[in-house]
Parts: structure tokens; C-alpha cells; sequence
């Protein structure tokens, strides 16, 4: 496969039927998709979710991702929206930040399991090891759009972009690292570690508060760790404060948020095991 990479330049369309054409960022987005709806049923009754009220969740939960991923990505090149007005609507063509669609489904299941009066811990939890599966399965769209890839290389996996897709400080460049493929598998690591937590946590029968929360803010972490590290190879443009890439600053703040709800909220079970 690595070869298969270095030598060939994908295709954006996936296949054209009159003037319908079908995409492969979008089947790979779609893919990671119904891979996240496969695992969160295989793992429903273990949370006492009931599957019709996933089903009706993830209606609103693809909405307010894909919401959420693009305006994310148009507030992070803004620049060039604001000159391509138009190219905002076409997400087709690619500009779905991960960031967004993070904040756009907590959101939206934070505000169904009130709404379901669902135990919004377990909600949460059931969607930490779906969560990096999908991501995996997502970022090879990246691949066929020619986005999302990294500094030029000359290692043997180094993946062709077309010159109309380079940027001019690398113009003459061919090769670069496939940062896709970095974070995918990174995803897949991720993925494997939180499905065998979650495992663990229902074989033991430890899918408390407290343990579904630890999940959450695993799979926060540890995304937000790898897209840290990501963005050390990463050359598309972005927002830059103090020579620092936004998304990674994004991602510091992520780590700090969740470190402090874990904390925060041992601290409210202390105040209560006291008061009791």
C-alpha cells in the first residue's frame, strides 16, 4: 500500500453518473460514519441507551457535526473565504475540521440527554471509542482531495501532490508526508485503546459516573495529543499565535478542560461523601 501511495495521484471522484458525481471524501465520511453507528449499537444496551434514541441522535448529531466542522475550518481560513465567498458552501470538496465536529456533537448530546433525560455521562461515554474509528476512516478523504498532508520528504512513503495543491514556499516540491495517514493510524491506535477500556469497564461492571467520564476525557486527551503532534508536520494554512499553530493551541486547551473536569468532579464526590 505504502508504494501504491508514492506512485499514484488519487481521484477525487469516486464515479460520475450524468451530471451526479459521487465523491470519495464523501464515502469516506460516510464510512466513518455508519463504522461509529455499528459500534455505538453493538455497545447501546451496556450503557442502558435504547437504540431508537441513538438513531434519532445521530440525525442531529451528523447536522450539527458537519455544521460545526465547517464553520470551524472557515474561521480558521477566513482569508480565503472571504475572497471565496462562494467556495464556503462546497464541502464536498473538502474543509471539515475535526475540532468542529467535536464541539458540534458534544453539544448536541449534551442537549438530547437533557432533553431525553439520559444519563448524559454514559451518552458520552458510549461515543468515546466510536469516536477515532470514524476519525480513521474520515481522514483518508483527505488523501483524495490532496489536503491535509505534510513538510516535503524524500522517505520511500512520501505521497505525490499535484503542483495546483502545493503551497508556494514548497512549489517545486513533489513529495510530502502523508499526514493523513499519520493521524489515521493514530485514530486507530486511539480507537484500540478506548474499545478495550470500554470493554474492560463492562465486563467488570464499572460504568459509573465516574468511569464513563474517565472514558470521555480518554479519548480527548489522547486525540488531542496526536493532533498536537500532527500539526509539527501539517503546512496547510491556519491561524498563527506566537508562531503557533491554532489547532494545536486548540488542542492544549481541550487537554486542560478535560483534566479539570476529571478533577472537578472528584472534587464534588468528595463534597458529597462528606455531606452524606
Amino acid at each position: 500500500m505504502i508504494n501504491w501511495l508514492h506512485t499514484n495521484i488519487p481521484e477525487a471522484i469516486m464515479v460520475s453518473i450524468g451530471p451526479v458525481s459521487i465523491h470519495w471524501y464523501s464515502v469516506c465520511i460516510v464510512s466513518g460514519i455508519l463504522a461509529a453507528i455499528f459500534i455505538t449499537l453493538r455497545l447501546a444496551n451496556y450503557f442502558n441507551i435504547k437504540k431508537d434514541d441513538l438513531m434519532d441522535l445521530y440525525f442531529w448529531m451528523i447536522i450539527s457535526g458537519v455544521i460545526g466542522a465547517r464553520f470551524y475550518h472557515i474561521f480558521i481560513e477566513y482569508q480565503y473565504y472571504l475572497d471565496h465567498p462562494l467556495q464556503s458552501l462546497m464541502i464536498w470538496k473538502g474543509g471539515l475540521a475535526i475540532h468542529g465536529v467535536i464541539i458540534g456533537c458534544l453539544l448536541t448530546l449534551y442537549i438530547y440527554a437533557k432533553k431525553k433525560k439520559i444519563n448524559q455521562y454514559k451518552l458520552l461515554a458510549l461515543f468515546a471509542p466510536a469516536a477515532p474509528l470514524a476519525q480513521a476512516i474520515g481522514r483518508w478523504g483527505n488523501y483524495f482531495n490532496q489536503e491535509n498532508f505534510g513538510i516535503p520528504t524524500d522517505l520511500s512513503w512520501g505521497i505525490p501532490i499535484q503542483i495546483i495543491y502545493r503551497i508556494p514556499k514548497f512549489i517545486t516540491e513533489k513529495y510530502y508526508h502523508p499526514a493523513f495517514l499519520y493521524e489515521s493510524i493514530g485514530s486507530l491506535i486511539v480507537f484500540a485503546i478506548l474499545i478495550s477500556l470500554t470493554i474492560w469497564l463492562v465486563k467488570t461492571k464499572r460504568l459509573s459516573n465516574g468511569y464513563c467520564l474517565i472514558l470521555i476525557t480518554t479519548y480527548l486527551i489522547l486525540y488531542s495529543i496526536l493532533r498536537i503532534i500532527m500539526e509539527t508536520f501539517r503546512i496547510d494554512e491556519t491561524i498563527m499565535i506566537y508562531g503557533v499553530r491554532w489547532p494545536a493551541i486548540m488542542s492544549l486547551i481541550i487537554i486542560l478542560l478535560s483534566l479539570f473536569s476529571l478533577i472537578r468532579y472528584r472534587s464534588c464526590q468528595k463534597q458529597k461523601s462528606m455531606l452524606s
